[in-house]
Parts: structure tokens; sequence; C-alpha cells
């Protein structure tokens, strides 16, 4: 029997960016995290946007978009 993954929308505020390789850094690196698809981010509206499965958290974002050298903050999520 395959397991259903529920999925929901993340969308977050990213502080720090400037150019399209900023943009890439943090697409890159929430890519890494596993359980984020369809991952967006808009450099001049400094916003991202990700398909994310049920199990990812707050913290797990804000620890990914850390690693690419950014903040994320006003994470909001919502039922796919």
């Amino acid at each position: 029997m395959e397991e259903i993954i529920t999925m929901k929308k993340a969308t977050m505020m990213i502080e720090g960016m400037h150019c399209a390789s900023c943009a890439s850094h943090v697409e890159k690196s929430l890519t890494k995290m596993g359980g984020v698809k369809n991952i967006r981010v808009n450099v001049l509206m400094k916003k991202g946007y990700a398909d994310c499965e049920d199990q990812v958290t707050e913290t797990d974002i804000k620890q990914a978009v850390k690693k690419a050298g950014y903040t994320a903050t006003q994470i909001t999520f919502e039922k796919a």
C-alpha cells in the first residue's frame, strides 16, 4: 500500500537578497532539505514560495535559508 503524502504551501519573506544569484542560492538550499518542491523565489518581492510535505516545519525552512546566507521571516503555511 502506498503512503499518501499531504502537502502544504509555504510563503516566506527572505531578507538579504539583492540579485538573481541570491534567489538561486536560496532555491538550491531549500531543494537540498528534502520534502520541498516547486520552489519559487522572487528577489524583487523578497518572497519565497514552496510546496512542502506536512513534516516540514518553520524551523526547517529558516535553517535552510540561513545555510544559504539569508534570513527567512513571516513563514506561513496553508493546506494545498
